[in-house]
């Protein structure tokens, strides 16, 4: 990706849907032999993936815009290929959904962005507790199950994949399952309204979730909702160049945390029903922030709001608590100009006037935004390899910036 930074972004950009809601809705389909409609679904690379896994379990694939219908061809196998899984971490889900149909499951260690460990024996160890006998054997899980049966599952992490994986498994086991500090996401509770309306019921409490499974479970039509780490990822473009952008068709409220730091930060903020706007008032001020479970900022927004701190006047530090190798980011960021300092999992930022152009390479997903947008603030062209990972979690990403005003074309690695 080549981006000729110095403009200043202004303008209207539609939320796409979010993939990490998009994706556990994908594998709930296979809780059911009746078809799953989903709307909003995002064109991604890790969607396509997930796809392939279902796919490969059995489900026909019908996409048609933003609308996507999975019906089953045949019952799941229950054993998972081993190439999509190993290729992203989400794919770990089908765990729960082919144990609780089949009674047998054999999946891969998943795979995914290397942005430290992220162990599943949470998943692993809740699963069990619903009466699944685990073992892991040269890379793959294998479980088997005569029947699951609801119990009460702690976890020691919110982790949002264990909450997921709960979910799904729960919403076919006898009784009730109860999670206690589960995930808040947004994503995860869109994952248990869509149960819900399969059949199973899911209530949320003040510290915890409770799932009463059902012997089957119906097909539905089910919306994904809006992307809210996209959409912050456009505000900080907007913020990041000293424009003003609106990101339409969101929830405001799943962006509080990002919100709160842009006001702290000097940044005027709008919002409305269904849309929030950023704009910036001369160079932002720095912050201090951590990052945490829902509703605490977000891990997939620390990278590109790193790139704001680094042009923001004064001093910043970011605590990252979720990941613990999150900061990828960082040596391509001083290779354009940033001052910054890792201390342990606090990166220290002494904010600079401007960035300088450089070509860099993109690590991961999110860290992939955070140098687009760091490119975006630096005079000058910038080269951005590793794209294949934005194509991973951002729809449509060079037109929409360019619909921005920002001067972005996508090119081959031998013609850069």
């Amino acid at each position: 990706m080549v981006i000729t930074g110095g403009r200043t972004l202004r303008g209207r950009v539609r939320a796409a849907g979010a993939k990490n809601a998009a994706l556990p809705a994908i594998f709930a389909s296979l809780l059911t032999s009746e078809p799953v409609v989903l709307l909003r679904v995002p064109r991604l690379r890790d969607v396509q993936t997930a796809l392939e896994l279902v796919q490969a379990l059995g489900k026909e694939v019908y996409w048609q815009g933003e609308e996507l219908e999975l019906r089953e061809g045949a019952p799941p196998p229950p054993v998972a290929p081993e190439a999509p899984v190993r290729r992203m971490r989400a794919s770990f889900l089908v765990l729960g959904p082919l144990l609780a149909r089949r009674g047998q499951a054999r999946v891969p260690h998943p795979g995914g962005c290397a942005i430290g460990p992220r162990p599943v024996d949470l998943h692993l160890k809740g699963l069990a507790a619903l009466g699944a006998d685990i073992q892991a054997r040269q890379g793959w899980v294998e479980a088997r199950a005569t029947g699951l049966v609801g119990r009460t599952v702690y976890l020691d992490f919110p982790s949002v994949g264990a909450t997921e994986q709960l979910l799904l498994a729960g919403a076919l086991a006898r009784g009730e399952t109860v999670i206690l500090n589960p995930a808040r996401e947004p994503e995860v509770v869109g994952l248990g309204r869509l149960l819900s309306a399969m059949g199973a019921e899911v209530t949320w409490g003040e510290d915890r979730v409770v799932i009463r499974g059902r012997k089957e479970l119906a097909g539905t039509r089910w919306q994904v909702i809006p992307d809210r780490i996209e959409a912050g990822t456009y505000l900080l473009a907007g913020a990041i160049t000293g424009g003003r952008v609106r990101v339409e068709g969101v929830v405001p409220r799943h962006l509080a945390a990002l919100l709160v730091k842009f006001e702290q930060a000097g940044l005027e903020v709008q919002q409305g029903e269904d849309w929030v706007e950023v704009a910036a008032c001369g160079r932002a001020r720095g912050v201090h922030l951590e990052t945490g479970p829902y509703p605490g900022f977000p891990t997939d927004l620390q990278p590109p709001m790193v790139s704001l701190l680094a042009v923001a006047e004064g001093e910043s530090s970011v605590t990252e608590r979720v990941f613990a190798s999150r900061f990828g980011h960082v040596g391509e960021l001083l290779r354009m100009g940033a001052r910054m300092r890792l201390q342990g999992a606090t990166l220290l930022i002494n904010g600079v006037e401007e960035l300088t152009p450089a070509r860099v390479r993109a690590p991961d997903i999110r860290a992939g935004a955070a140098l687009v947008l760091a490119a975006l603030a630096a005079r000058g062209t910038s080269k951005l390899e590793g794209t294949d990972h934005l194509a991973r979690g951002y729809q449509g990403l060079p037109q929409k910036l360019q619909a921005l005003g920002a001067e972005v074309e996508l090119c081959r690695m031998d013609s850069c």
